[in-house]
């Protein structure tokens, strides 16, 4: 296995387990054989494990088989705050004894506000004593390093990345969202900085293995490289020195033992310039049926009024690229929970957007098709709930 430091200098694991998707039977965590991963997966050398408080049992069965073959002091436990139901400094404790209590802990090594949306969710958690709270939980080392997971554009994540002396950042990053979420110039950002950053989706939700077109499979299958598409996407994230883990939400021992080799077998820098031509192939294929020709620059932001531009045509290519489900979910996520929506509907059709467009792409004539698209009556209804959670 190939380790990176973090902050504080603990040598990581490039490949991290995501517990948010433990193997199933009728509904039920199968502790057998997510026992029998995670056992294999720590023989291997994999030492970071990421949960969260919402992810059903997931906190529950990682810490009865860690305690179960006395892990817990080889491993990395990271876990999530769900920030949206804290409404008083009493609800951390509540929360965060809760969770101690699953996982049969004394400490988190890895405590990170789950889903932090934008800079003001973040100044309410200040007046709730987040930063009192924390530094606390730190000098007690029950809380040895905070950091952040964020779904949104590029600008916001760096604000956020600046308002907190965080030790690490979580962001959806893969060759598909080299220029959305928060991006690779998110990423840089925050190595410069000097956080340690850990990468989920890196398959976005296995989209980029089982939901490829038939050009892309085709280019796969012909490369005489012979990797599979699960290999060329997390060894295009293991090639770059700036991320920390890479988590894999691994819930078969195929999966399990696949991803070990890879991460065991890539070093950065690996990538040339034939590889990274070969990709932006394949993201070509995948994108030929793109609606807008978005490169995710980021030219035509900031909106006045607040519109995520590119996070909107991002999930909007991917609705017809991978189907409504998933990028309805996306647009959900960059545009609603927010405590103040960024949505398309909040065009004002003033043009700004337009005029700094090097693609010279008619945003406001799109952005109505967006809010078409995605805008409906159950989407009205969800933002509404959304915003009892992001306005405490």
């Amino acid at each position: 296995m190939i380790y990176r430091r973090d902050k504080q200098g603990n040598e990581l694991s490039v490949l991290g387990f995501g517990c948010m998707r433990f193997t199933r039977t009728l509904g039920k965590i199968d502790m057998a054989e997510t026992e029998r991963q995670i056992l294999y997966a720590v023989e291997q050398g994999v030492n970071y494990f990421d949960t969260a408080y919402i992810y059903p049992g997931s906190e529950a069965a990682l810490g009865e088989i860690l305690e179960k073959h006395g892990l817990r002091q080889k491993v990395c436990i990271a876990t999530k705050l769900p920030h949206y139901l804290i409404k008083s400094r009493e609800d951390l404790d509540k929360l965060f004894t809760e969770e101690l209590k699953r996982l049969r802990t004394s400490y988190v090594d890895f405590y990170l506000m789950h889903m932090l949306t934008d800079t003001d969710t973040w100044e309410r958690l200040r007046q709730l004593g987040i930063e009192d709270w924390l530094a606390q939980k730190k000098a007690e080392k029950v809380i040895r390093q905070a950091g952040f997971s964020y779904h949104g554009n590029t600008d916001m994540f760096c604000r956020l990345v600046d308002a907190y002396d965080w030790d690490m950042a979580m962001i959806q990053y893969n060759y598909m969202d080299e220029h959305s979420q928060a991006g690779r110039r998110g990423l840089q950002y925050a190595h410069e900085k000097g956080l340690a950053v850990m990468i989920m989706e890196p398959l976005r939700g296995g989209k980029l293995v089982s939901h490829l077109p038939e050009e892309a499979k085709r280019l796969f299958d012909s490369h005489p490289s012979r990797h599979t598409p699960a290999q060329w996407a997390f060894k295009w994230l293991f090639n770059q020195p700036q991320i920390t883990t890479v988590l894999s939400g691994m819930n078969s021992m195929e999966t399990v033992r696949e991803n070990i080799q890879t991460a065991s077998t890539t070093q950065p820098g690996e990538l040339g310039e034939q590889e990274e031509a070969f990709l932006q192939q394949v993201v070509s294929a995948i994108n030929a049926k793109m609606k807008v020709g978005c490169t995710g620059c980021g030219y035509c932001t900031p909106c006045p009024k607040q519109v995520d531009i590119p996070g909107s045509f991002a999930a909007y290519n991917r609705r017809f690229a991978e189907g409504k489900f998933w990028s309805t979910v996306e647009y959900f996520m960059c545009t609603a929970l927010r405590s103040n929506s960024t949505a398309a509907s909040n065009c004002i059709g003033c043009g700004k957007c337009e005029a700094h467009c090097p693609q010279g792409i008619a945003i406001r004539e799109k952005l109505k098709d967006v809010q078409k698209e995605f805008e409906g009556p159950l989407y009205r209804t969800a933002r509404k709930i959304a915003s009892r959670f992001t306005k405490f």
